[in-house]
């Protein structure tokens, strides 16, 4: 199918030749593009890095339905991209600066031009807080981890430090707790943010020390993480704890900021959507780590991108059926 032809919207040097735009590259963004081009939808992807986004740091993944064997965070988007192209996918290397609006029409500028459609699905994804102490890049996939679900496993028997006090941190800390030896949660306040079940439950448990008024300095070793360097905010003592892996839930930072106070009134903020992952605006919908309430996981962010794109092909059928669009 041509892409569809608005008959009133934005004028001006707008390409409308794509039925769906997809922001971002990512596992949810890859699924939707799938299910749009089996349906004959022209689908774009605009993605300013490479695709992949936070899989691609991911060194061994083993909670993917389909392998038995582990996969790297690599070779799972490589296929995904390929499935992606055969189905006639178009990827795009530009950056999204700016989404809009106008009588229907979402209008996405780009460091490169500037594109209309009926249907954006928003995956841009989220970018984890960072401690932003030495060692922390450094080690990122060698010890320094911001997902317990994703790793956990890959530390039976060691001994991890966590790094926050939200409920993040505290649930984190406790599903470490099937994997790990001993786990020490740090928390550079004296009391914790977290919901008071998870607390008793993580209070309770023997393989967790918590440590409180503490912030951490840095994160030192060799090939992999050996331990963290921290200091207590009370009384400025320093001291080293031998850890072989470094959690950090410290919060995570939403791609939106090309939104402007579209969807958004506060900067950072992550986006409501109804169950077919549409957003307050009809035919703009929003997946993976940019959706509030997701659960950060490619198994689920497929699903999210899988939803959104069948909405989006009803949603464009409705459009067609009432004569807005051709």
């Amino acid at each position: 199918m041509a892409g569809l032809k608005c008959l009133e919207g934005a004028q001006g040097d707008v390409n409308r030749d794509y039925d769906v735009i997809i922001v971002g590259g990512g596992p949810a963004a890859l699924a939707a593009a799938v299910y749009t081009c089996r349906a004959l939808l022209k689908t774009v992807i605009f993605e300013k890095q490479y695709l992949g986004g936070q899989l691609v740091g991911t060194d061994l993944i083993e909670n993917y339905p389909g392998f038995p064997e582990v996969i790297s965070g690599v070779d799972l988007i490589q296929r995904m991209e390929a499935q992606a192209k055969r189905f006639g996918v178009e990827v795009r290397y530009e950056e999204v600066l700016k989404l809009q609006v106008e009588n229907g029409l979402k209008i996405v500028t780009t460091d490169s031009g500037t594109y209309g459609s009926h249907a954006v699905i928003l995956a841009a994804g989220a970018e984890p807080k960072k401690m932003n102490v030495p060692g922390e890049k450094e080690f990122y996939g060698r010890g320094v981890s911001y997902c317990a679900t994703c790793d956990g496993a890959f530390y039976r028997g060691k001994d991890v430090v966590v790094v926050g006090g939200g409920d993040s941190a505290i649930t984190e800390g406790i599903f470490l707790t099937k994997y790990a030896n001993t786990i020490q949660i740090i928390h550079r306040r004296d009391a914790f943010r977290a919901t008071k079940i998870y607390l008793d439950e993580a209070f309770s448990n023997p393989k967790i020390k918590i440590v409180l008024n503490t912030v951490v300095e840095s994160i030192h070793g060799q090939e992999k993480v050996e331990g963290v360097v921290v200091q207590n905010m009370v009384t400025n003592e320093k001291r080293d704890i031998p850890c072989q892996g470094v959690f950090i839930f410290i919060g995570s930072v939403p791609n939106t900021g090309f939104l402007g106070n579209l969807l958004c009134v506060d900067v950072g903020c992550h986006i409501e959507t109804n169950i077919h992952m549409e957003t307050s605006i009809e035919g703009l919908y929003a997946v993976g780590d940019i959706r509030k309430n997701s659960y950060r996981q490619i198994a689920t962010a497929i699903g999210e991108g899988v939803t959104a794109a069948i909405a989006a092909e009803h949603r464009l059928a409705e459009l067609r059926a009432l004569g807005k669009i051709k």
